[in-house]
């Protein structure tokens, strides 16, 4: 059975008890990481490392982007693909315990999950997204937490090892901070993340040098590609207060786009005033991506659940479809009418 635990001592000093007695040990995020997925695996790989381990190994689902390639511990990385894979595999099948970080579902794992599900090894899963699963031995978890990094560092200080955050672990924490809070602009962001925030500066963080690595990195081609999404893919509806935009594979082709040039589009539809909904449809890979952002009380979470195969949080969540992408935003735009009443609760 599941154990959750955040403040519970007994279940901290088991947590403590297993990472001691691991000798092999996996750390895993989700499928096309983002920010806080890359800052919690890796804030965790750089500080479980200083420890007396034989192996520690981060395994990424999928490649990842350019504008995470520079954090630290990023050449370290086992990316699960056809090249890899064998060695993942193999990795896998002799840890004695696996991290999951920001995710709790296991289909995020992508292809995989049913290595990871099927292993021996023990399963701890520290996220913040809505609903988990039940696939951990253990699961730190708060769905209201600012972001996984955030409970990263909540853990390593309860544990009594804040001396052990050095930049390396702080630089990726602080990422997933800033990352997951929109440069600490969404509800999520408290008093108690500023102050974490403001200990990781501390630490030698420098906020404008990861600001810019993360954000102000762009080739001329995928500003290109946000130009075009902008002014010829994006429709807002008034009378819903939603946005929407969809982009096929073809255009992503285009526009020779990469992993990650498509991250943070839609929250330029939260951008149009009196906007309460934001979503993007992405076509690749024969599946539609769909991301979704609202906000106040307008839960796009229920939405994804309900409609998209998908979850996350109230105003931050994410879907997918196997129907075609006009099909898809089709389906979507018939959901409207039903959720205009929801909407037109929200304040302008």
């Amino acid at each position: 059975m599941v154990e959750y635990f955040t403040d519970d001592k007994h279940k901290l000093d088991l947590y403590l008890d297993w990472t001691k007695k691991a000798r092999n040990i996996v750390i895993t995020s989700h499928q096309n990481p983002d920010g806080d997925a890359f800052g919690s695996a890796l804030g965790l790989w750089n500080y479980i490392k200083k420890f007396d381990f034989e192996k520690v190994t981060f395994i990424s689902p999928t490649d990842y982007a350019e504008f995470i390639a520079w954090m630290p511990g990023v050449p370290s990385i086992v990316v699960y693909d056809n090249k890899n894979k064998a060695l993942a595999n193999g990795l896998i099948a002799e840890a004695d315990l696996i991290y999951c970080t920001d995710f709790s579902s296991g289909s995020r794992m992508k292809d995989m999950k049913d290595v990871v599900l099927n292993s021996s090894a023990k399963k701890i899963i520290i996220d913040h997204h809505e609903q988990p699963e039940d696939f951990g031995d253990l699961i730190y978890w708060n769905e209201h937490a600012s972001s996984t990094c955030e409970l990263i560092y909540q853990m390593i200080v309860k544990l009594g090892h804040e001396s052990m955050i050095d930049l390396e672990v702080a630089t990726c924490l602080y990422t997933g901070l800033l990352t997951d809070t929109g440069s600490f602009k969404y509800p999520a962001t408290t008093p108690e993340v500023h102050s974490i925030a403001g200990k990781l500066l501390a630490k030698g963080v420098v906020p404008s040098s990861i600001h810019r690595s993360l954000f102000d990195q762009n080739d001329f081609e995928k500003l290109q590609f946000l130009g075009y999404v902008l002014s010829k893919k994006m429709t807002y509806l008034p009378e819903y207060r939603v946005c929407y935009t969809y982009i096929s594979e073809k255009e992503l082709k285009k526009f020779n786009s990469k992993n990650g040039d498509t991250e943070g589009i839609v929250n330029y539809g939260l951008s149009i005033a009196g906007s309460v909904m934001s979503a993007i449809f992405i076509e690749k890979e024969g599946l539609i991506k769909i991301s979704f952002r609202s906000v106040h009380d307008f839960s796009v979470a229920d939405l994804a659940r309900d409609y998209f195969e998908g979850g996350g949080h109230k105003n931050a969540a994410g879907g997918r479809s196997s129907l075609s992408l006009e099909q898809t935003v089709q389906k979507f735009l018939t959901l409207l009418p039903y959720l205009k009443s929801q909407i037109e609760l929200q304040p302008n």
